[in-house]
């Protein structure tokens, strides 16, 4: 049960503040208060200071018997440019379940990037009086996770680069005696990720010395094709002078120069890696297992190949550990990864989910969010990150708004920082109904999985009642479970109690198995195929270049070991 120790009643005001001012209105209890609510002994966490601590990956050892409390995805309709509010909604119903519905909970969250954060999107903490604080150490830094990930994949692209760099200046043997140097006695020997490539490439010899001629050339020489290679440096800020940029013109790389450029760091695919991974020893494999690109021949090149997948787990050590934080009603947050919806799955780790599901108990409940629109988010969290968890979510809660709907019913643009147009601040109950198709297929979809679809409705000034039962209506006659109003952003935990209701009612009543929308053995076109005919799509066609190309099955072979 939740503690009258920890459950902070907010006094709200009206019209609602900026968040920041309300996130330094309140002042966070010391993070061992929320761990101790959650049974967690100070061995079980690291502090990062008085507000947060990262959770270690050994409470899911303690706790291995242990049941399972509910399992529930917030996704939402499809994004518009304004958002739909599902973070504030993730938090404030964790908030009512907590603080007003006496229920032990954990909430899920992606770390934010820094990018959005000094964009015009701004942070990913919720919003209003639904928020997780501190809201700037939330958004800027946290516990230095998206860091470590900087440096471990740019210590992956700055190796590609010098082993090419390498391979092109020297013979086989120079290059063999700097991946085998002799010892003080003379003797040489293979490292334990040396034995995985002289196993990829068939040869089962034990002593570097054995090796013939044509054997320590494979073993020695990657081959890379610079023109293959799909890994790019990141920093996690938005730079867009840095998008392409040309490297190798230092007169010592001999006129090596290469175009290339870089990411944001959460798209990088070792922030999937961290995702998807179930421990450390399965995060080693996995970084190991990531492709870079290909050789001259076509063959696809790992980590591991470039011998690094070591020294990736190592500066991945500590960020493997989720973030304890809090929200401002003092139920118990667990922040941890960050991978975007459009380019990755768009989910928060699967190591946090199982610990707060272990945390929680029967009768508990997590809450987590899906990036995106429940086309993206909530179908990959689904096909791909319940695949590899072997969690089954209850609830699928989908986020609405009139607003957002009054634009897919075929509304004026939206564009973010412009005045909104009458239509949007008016009741038009036609505009709703014609835009709830949306929502109705965002239902379809998502029920088709097995969970219970809760449609909350986030609720702004301008909605009218009308409206607000229109969109209700939709939802049932489309086959929510419940679909309610909610006014989290205005109220704190208090506007989202009818929802947990709602929410607890859909979990207790769950009468199928999680289905998936594929399974895994099908070709990756088939796959493709069925993704786009569940948005709606009659089929895909593919260009002669697709048809003819090989990027596509050896990216696919990374991201099957790897990421995915």
């Amino acid at each position: 049960m939740a503690s009258s120790k920890t459950v902070r009643k907010l006094q709200v005001v009206s019209p609602v503040p900026a968040d920041i001012d309300i996130a330094n209105s309140v002042e966070p209890l010391h993070i061992s208060e929320i761990a101790q609510e959650l049974n967690l002994k100070p061995n079980h966490y690291d502090l990062y200071g008085k507000y947060k601590a990262k959770v270690l990956l050994s409470v899911l050892d303690e706790l291995e018997g242990s049941a399972d409390g509910y399992y529930v995805v917030v996704g939402g309709i499809t994004p518009t440019p304004l958002g739909e509010g599902k973070s504030t909604t993730t938090v404030g119903l964790c908030q009512a379940l907590g603080a007003f519905l006496d229920k032990k909970v954990v909430t899920c969250l992606r770390q934010p990037s820094q990018g959005p954060t000094f964009g015009i999107k701004g942070g990913a903490a919720g919003g209003g009086y639904s928020q997780v604080i501190p809201m700037d150490e939330f958004n800027l830094h946290l516990t230095g996770d998206i860091h470590a990930i900087t440096a471990a994949n740019n210590l992956l692209a700055a190796a590609i680069d010098t082993r090419i760099f390498h391979e092109a200046s020297q013979s086989d043997k120079a290059l063999f005696n700097r991946l085998c140097p002799p010892n003080k006695e003379g003797e040489r020997s293979f490292s334990n990720i040396m034995f995985r490539r002289l196993k990829k490439l068939g040869i089962s010899k034990t002593k570097p010395e054995d090796l013939t001629p044509e054997e320590i050339n494979r073993f020695a020489r990657l081959d890379i094709d610079p023109a293959s290679i799909t890994w790019r440096r990141v920093m996690d800020v938005n730079d867009r002078f840095l998008r392409k940029i040309t490297i190798g013109q230092g007169p010592e790389e001999k006129g090596m120069v290469r175009e290339t450029g870089f990411d944001i760091s959460v798209a990088s695919e070792i922030m999937a890696v961290l995702a998807l991974t179930t421990s450390l020893a399965d995060m080693r494999e996995r970084l190991g297992k990531m492709v870079i690109g290909n050789s001259k021949a076509g063959d696809p090149i790992t980590a591991d190949d470039l011998g690094v997948g070591g020294a990736l787990t190592v500066l991945m050590k500590d960020a493997i550990n989720p973030t304890l934080m809090q929200t401002l009603e003092g139920t118990p947050v667990l922040v941890h990864a960050g991978p975007f919806a459009n380019i990755a799955h768009g989910n928060s780790s699967i190591v946090a989910d199982k610990i707060a599901l272990k945390l929680v108990g029967p009768g508990g409940f997590v809450v987590t969010e899906a990036g995106f629109g429940a086309d993206i988010g909530a179908e990959k969290f689904m096909n791909i990150k319940c695949r590899y968890s072997g969690l089954t979510p209850q609830c699928a809660v989908i986020v609405a708004t009139i607003r957002a709907l009054k634009m897919h019913g075929g509304g004026p643009q939206v564009v973010a920082g412009k005045p909104l147009d009458h239509a949007y601040l008016n009741e038009n109950v036609a505009l709703v109904e014609a835009g709830c198709v949306n929502l109705a297929r965002h239902i379809a979809n998502t029920k088709a999985y097995g969970a219970n679809v809760v449609v909350a409705v986030n609720m702004f000034a301008t909605d009218s009642k009308a409206e607000l039962n229109a969109v209700r209506n939709a939802a049932m006659a489309a086959g929510a479970f419940d679909a309610v109003v909610c006014s989290h952003h205005a109220h704190g935990g208090k506007g989202a109690v009818d929802l947990g209701i709602a929410v607890q009612r859909a979990c207790e009543n769950v009468t199928q198995p999680l289905k998936f929308l594929y399974p895994l053995d099908v070709s990756i076109k088939e796959k493709i195929d069925t993704i786009a005919r569940s948005y709606g799509a009659s089929g895909v066609e593919y260009s002669e270049e697709v048809n003819a190309s090989h990027f596509v099955p050896s990216i696919l072979h990374g991201l099957s070991s790897a990421s995915v």
